[in-house]
């Protein structure tokens, strides 16, 4: 009797700390409660402003040591409209503007008597009957063809900086954004642009043509292009 009494009372001891670790499980998981503090505020209800709307922000005017911290009396509508009526004056004449001062003119670049171009590459025919349409496109007259610099010096004689800008009326020494146009004047990025022939390059030819090339840009000719029709800058 003793024994099963011994072995009853450990199996009451294993069911409690069963029944407690469920428990304290269960408890772990449960939802924290929330505080709850009730308002102190006391509400008498909107205040009915002069135009019989309910404004619950409406405070009192009251003068404070502290300018920052006082609060203004509203102006009433008639004071508005006062208000609004002198503050709407006709404002003063502007100043009449000053004559700038005399530019003196860019001296104008007289082109000289055109040369005999480069042959032109043969055209390919075109069918009988057919007139050649106003819109066609034109490239330059080297298209196709070695781009050297002596053909960019043809291309350069015959350019008159104050006629409109063309693939045959174009300075090919001109850069924009810092490239180079191509044979019929067009800069990389523009439509119908083809990358040129280009020829040999060395160290020689290179010195050559940049005492070439600043001894063109003093010229009347190059100086007169920054804003002309026949230049794109």
């Amino acid at each position: 009797l003793v024994r099963i009494f011994y072995i009853l009372s450990i199996f009451n001891t294993m069911k409690i700390a069963c029944a407690i670790t469920l428990i304290a499980g269960a408890s772990a998981f449960a939802p924290a409660p929330v505080a709850f503090r009730a308002s102190t505020a006391v509400f008498n209800g909107p205040v009915k402003g002069a135009g019989g709307m309910a404004d619950t922000r409406d405070p009192d005017a009251f003068e404070h040591e502290d300018p920052r911290k006082s609060i203004k009396a509203a102006p009433s509508f008639e004071e508005y409209l006062k208000q609004r009526d002198a503050g709407a004056a006709p404002a003063a004449a502007a100043p009449a503007p000053v004559a700038a001062a005399p530019v003196a003119a860019a001296p104008v670049y007289a082109p000289p008597a055109p040369v005999a171009a480069a042959p032109a590459p043969v055209a390919a025919a075109v069918p009988a009957g057919a007139p050649p349409s106003e819109n066609a496109f034109v490239f330059g007259v080297f298209d196709d063809i070695l781009w050297s610099n002596e053909n960019k010096n043809s291309v350069y004689d015959q350019w008159d900086p104050q006629q409109p800008r063309s693939t045959r009326n174009f300075n090919p020494f001109e850069t924009f954004g810092g490239n180079s146009p191509d044979a019929s004047g067009i800069f990389p990025g523009q439509p119908r642009y083809k990358d040129p022939i280009r020829p040999d390059v060395s160290y020689a030819i290179m010195q050559a043509e940049n005492a070439e090339r600043d001894a063109r840009n003093v010229t009347p000719k190059f100086m007169s292009c920054p804003g002309a029709p026949g230049c794109v800058n």
